[in-house]
């Protein structure tokens, strides 16, 4: 009996291809400047070129030692693959609230729970060469857990745990090898949201 060719082709896609796919068809909220949604676009299509403003998040997650998770992204990824990062950044999909798709991505990519609070949120856009930018209207958030990561090999090539200083460092010995809205939001942490920070880690 022949077997299923969408099957079969499935089966045979690399891990590039299943990204790229999955890239390709996922669509992302577009807010305007206020973060009110105006539409919806194709993850890929708010990525190319300048990029297309869209609703986004990013997790800080720290342990009992105060100790703050960083990741080195796949190499898959379209923007700044290989560079070390936040422990989770994504999207929400349509119709998904931003808490949400924060506690959905930390455990699909991380296998990891944690109560989160939101810090802030801003809007930037930068620029990856050639290939695309990153055009966000971002949420911050911050978590704590003592769990061992699980990671999701399609999104995350290394994982580690870094002292508050030792990643402030870093950062300025060598800015180039992490992503531009770790810095950004790394030095607001460490700024303007310091104490706020310190006090939602020593909340038990």
């Amino acid at each position: 009996m022949p077997r299923d060719s969408k099957q079969s082709n499935s089966q045979c896609k690399t891990v590039t291809e299943r990204i790229t796919e999955k890239h390709t068809c996922e669509k992302l909220i577009l807010v305007d400047e206020n973060d009110q949604e105006i539409g919806s676009e194709l993850k890929e299509e708010c990525h190319l070129g300048d990029g297309i403003l869209h609703r986004a998040f990013s997790v800080f997650i720290f342990n009992e030692n105060k100790q703050v998770l960083i990741q080195k992204r796949s190499k898959e990824k379209m923007l700044w693959g290989q560079f070390w990062s936040n422990a989770c950044c994504s999207h929400p999909r349509l119709g998904e609230s931003i808490e949400d798709a924060a506690h959905r991505r930390i455990y699909e990519e991380l296998s990891l729970e944690s109560e989160l609070n939101f810090i802030f949120k801003f809007q930037y856009q930068e620029r990856f060469g050639d290939v695309g930018s990153e055009n966000e209207l971002c949420h911050v958030f911050i978590g704590k857990s003592d769990t061992k990561p699980n990671v999701d090999p399609s999104e995350i090539d290394d994982w580690k745990y870094m002292e508050i200083e030792e990643l402030t460092k870093s950062i300025e010995k060598t800015p180039d090898q992490f992503t531009p809205w770790l810095k950004m939001e790394w030095s607001k942490i460490i700024g303007t949201h310091h104490d706020q920070v310190q006090r939602m880690l020593e909340i038990d």
